[in-house]
C-alpha cells in the first residue's frame, strides 16, 4: 500500500484590488469610513452597491422628506449624500481579498487621510461603519475631529436589526447637526 501523497496547494494568491475614490466636498461635515468595498461595489464602482447592505436604506430613513435616487443613478446618490453633509470613503485604499468579508482582507494599505483635510474644511467628525474600519481610528484621528464607531450596515452584521442600526446612525448624525 502506498502512502497518500501530500496535498499540493492550488490556491492562487488573491489579486490586488484598488478601492474607490472618496466622495467628499467642501460641505462634508461627517465622513463615513467603511473598510473596503465588497465585490458588488467594486464591480459597480459604487459605494454600498450590494442590495442587502442597509447603508442607503438607513440614510433614506433618516431623511424621508428627501427622496434618495435609485441605485441606477449613483451620481445622483452622491449629490444627495453631499447635500446632507456626508462624505464617503474607506480606510483601505488597496488590499488583497477573496470575496467580500472583512476577515479575508490581506496586505491592506491605509488611505492618506491627511490629504482630505483641504477638501473638507467643515469636517466635524468621522464615523466608522463597523469594526474593521474602526480598527484604524488612530490613523483617522490625525484629522483632529471626533471619531465614532457605528454598527456595520453590512448584511453580515445580522446581530443588529435595521431599526437598531438606524437609531445608532441617527444619534451620531444628529450630534453633528445633520438631522
Amino acid at each position: 500500500m502506498t502512502p497518500p501523497s501530500p496535498a499540493v496547494s492550488s490556491a492562487v494568491p488573491a489579486a490586488r484590488l484598488a478601492g474607490l475614490p472618496p466622495v467628499v466636498g467642501a460641505g462634508t461635515v461627517v465622513l463615513v469610513l467603511g473598510s473596503f468595498p465588497g465585490v458588488a461595489s467594486l464591480r459597480a464602482q459604487q459605494y454600498y452597491a450590494h442590495p442587502q447592505n442597509h447603508f442607503w436604506r438607513i440614510l433614506q430613513a433618516l431623511w424621508p422628506q428627501h427622496v434618495l435616487p435609485g441605485p441606477e443613478d449613483y451620481a445622483g446618490r452622491c449629490v444627495w449624500l453631499l447635500a446632507r453633509g456626508l462624505g464617503l470613503w474607506d480606510v483601505y485604499g488597496a488590499c488583497e481579498r477573496e470575496g467580500s468579508l472583512d476577515s479575508r482582507i490581506r496586505n491592506a494599505e491605509v488611505n492618506d487621510f491627511a490629504g482630505l483635510r483641504p477638501r473638507c474644511p467643515r469636517l466635524a467628525a468621522i464615523v466608522h461603519n463597523g469594526g474593521e474600519s474602526f480598527r484604524h481610528a488612530r490613523a483617522t484621528a490625525q484629522l483632529g475631529v471626533p471619531v465614532l464607531k457605528l454598527p456595520s450596515t453590512s448584511p453580515a452584521n445580522a446581530s443588529w436589526s435595521f431599526e437598531r442600526k438606524r437609531a445608532a446612525w441617527a444619534q451620531a448624525l444628529a450630534a453633528h447637526g445633520l438631522l
